[in-house]
């Protein structure tokens, strides 16, 4: 239930952001706006961390190299939910985002890719993938 919960509140921020960042782009530009949304980020992250320290950065050295690149990912991130948002507007951005999400997890999944368990994408998710994109067609298409 816990993972159900995170999940919507980490959807719910996640767009709440995208709007937030695209309106403060709007007024101070698309890397200013990347960099602040970081370093904001990061001051929190630090002050998080100082009363909540349960692990271990000294294990890094047995991370996989290319586990590290986080942050950059962090960076498109925020840039492309920007411009997403302000050229299709909340809607159409955020759905198209959230395809490209289940599509990209799916594939990620089936394959075991970065470690994770591999597990099936059959029929069935394959026209859940189909049925959201028509969704964002129709959505379009009406509007």
């Amino acid at each position: 239930m816990i993972g159900f919960i995170c999940a919507i509140i980490s959807g719910i921020s996640m767009t709440i952001q995208g709007v937030f960042n695209t309106r403060l782009n709007e007024k101070i530009g698309s890397w200013e706006t990347t960099t602040l949304v970081q370093a904001t980020g990061l001051a929190l992250a630090l002050i998080i961390l100082c009363f909540c320290r349960k692990g271990d950065f000294g294990a890094i050295k047995d991370v996989n190299k290319l586990y590290l690149l986080g942050g950059f990912i962090g960076v498109v991130i925020t840039y492309t939910v920007m411009v997403s948002i302000g050229s299709l507007g909340t809607t159409l951005g955020i759905g198209t985002i959230l395809v490209a999400q289940l599509a990209s997890a799916g594939l990620i999944d089936y394959f075991g890719l970065f470690g994770s368990e591999k597990s099936s994408f059959g029929l069935s998710q394959i026209i859940g993938v189909v049925v959201m994109i028509a969704g964002i067609v129709i959505f379009k298409w009406k509007h």
